[in-house]
């Protein structure tokens, strides 16, 4: 699978890895119960000052050590997924950035004045980053401080409709790359990295997005988090994973949630059919389906991918989001994998037409801590998981078959 240069589209991008053969006979055993997903809290204790842990956005230093003991022992699927990440243009270490001040980015990318440009060179810094620190070659830091400080020095704003969008896909792996050549490469000023990151991409995203499609603010409580780390702001964490709390029971629903599905975070007394219309006309509700799911299995996948990476964060931060997530995460991902498989989809669930194609990213993280750490068993995650390895990158995610691989 190979995903292209694609233009970036209002109200978000669908990233069509590939169209997956129809193989509507597999029938995958059943998925673990969602009542059976419930576990103890994990006892992660934080530091005893209350500081955050770094790197900790997303991948910490445990975490990388083991993948480079793994990729020096030729082990899989660390190895051929590092080659992967290796041998891509991203990986390229004379990757010259293209920064601009005002990155404006209309409906469907009309205009595209920098959107692109921005979003792969954050892709880039943050391969650049996790290269020097799986093979210590410099050129890979030097890479990285150069796409980070060529934004630094002129990034102002985004604007136009898709702006905190895209400054929400931009700030993702930027900020994981700052976190990652700050607590890894000394000589490294990062001033001007902190202030871009706190005066123009936190004000972008740190509100959220109330009525715009789910995968939008879950994106947006992603950079949120990270930034929120990588400046060492409390207040910030705090007020970003609150809103997170709010938008995942928004996003995902469980049948214990009633009736209707929860309201997005801040909305009271919204009428009934508003809501239904916001979950693209799915009257049905079921464990596992999500507020995207009938618009496409696209967007739904980057709505539980955003999800995923928070909760990830938060656990190297001494919070376990996860245990407050897996019933959701676990429901939604029982309902999706099936049907990206190749099962048909039953009539109640998007009048039995869902776009089950366009299903990206790879759910590695959610199925490495729902199955390697807590033992679940997913077996059509797991299959697809392995049917589509190694993950690839665009925009928020990538190479998470090499960093969240089992």
């Amino acid at each position: 699978m190979k995903i292209t240069r694609t233009r970036v589209a209002a109200f978000g991008v669908v990233v069509v890895l590939a169209v997956f053969a129809a193989v509507a006979a597999i029938r995958w055993p059943e998925e673990q119960p969602v009542a059976e997903v419930v576990r103890e809290p994990a006892v992660l204790a934080a530091p005893a000052d209350g500081a955050f842990r770094h790197p900790g956005v997303l991948v910490g230093a445990d975490d990388l050590g083991l993948v480079k003991e793994r990729v020096a022992e030729g082990a899989e699927p660390w190895a051929s997924a590092f080659a992967q990440m290796k041998g891509t243009r991203y990986g390229d270490a004379d990757w010259q950035p293209d920064p601009r001040a005002v990155v404006e980015c209309g409906p469907y990318s009309n205009p595209d004045l920098g959107c692109v440009d921005e979003a792969e060179d954050g892709v880039a810094a943050y391969t650049q980053a996790l290269l020097w620190n799986l093979t210590g070659e410099e050129k890979h830091a030097l890479a990285a401080i150069r796409i980070i400080d060529a934004w630094a020095g002129v990034l102002e704003r985004h604007t136009n409709v898709n702006g905190p969008l895209q400054a929400a896909w931009s700030a993702v792996p930027m900020v994981r790359a700052a976190e990652l050549i700050r607590y890894s490469y000394g000589g490294w000023d990062p001033a001007p990295a902190e202030a871009m990151f706190r005066d123009v991409y936190l004000p972008e995203v740190i509100d959220g997005a109330t009525w715009t499609n789910g995968n939008w603010e879950l994106i947006m409580m992603e950079a949120a988090t990270g930034i929120a780390v990588f400046l060492d702001d409390r207040a910030t964490w705090d007020r970003a994973v609150e809103r997170f709390r709010g938008r995942i029971k928004a996003y995902i629903y469980l049948e214990s949630d009633g009736t209707l599905p929860v309201a997005p975070p801040g909305e009271t007394n919204v009428p009934e059919e508003r809501l239904i219309s916001y979950w693209h006309g799915q009257r049905d509700l079921r464990d596992g389906v999500t507020q995207e799911t009938c618009r496409d299995f696209g967007h739904a996948g980057w709505g539980l991918s955003a999800a995923s990476h928070v909760a990830e964060t938060a656990r190297l931060q001494g919070l376990d989001l996860w245990s407050e997530i897996a019933p959701r995460m676990t429901a939604a991902l029982n309902l999706h994998m099936p049907y990206a498989l190749g099962e048909k989809a039953p009539s109640w669930l998007c009048d039995g037409e869902p776009d089950t194609e366009s299903y990206a990213p790879l759910p590695e993280a959610a199925r490495h801590h729902l199955v390697d750490r807590l033992g679940l068993a997913l077996p059509s995650t797991t299959a697809y998981v392995q049917r589509y390895r190694p993950a690839e990158a665009a925009y928020f995610f990538a190479w998470e078959t090499v960093t969240h691989g089992g």
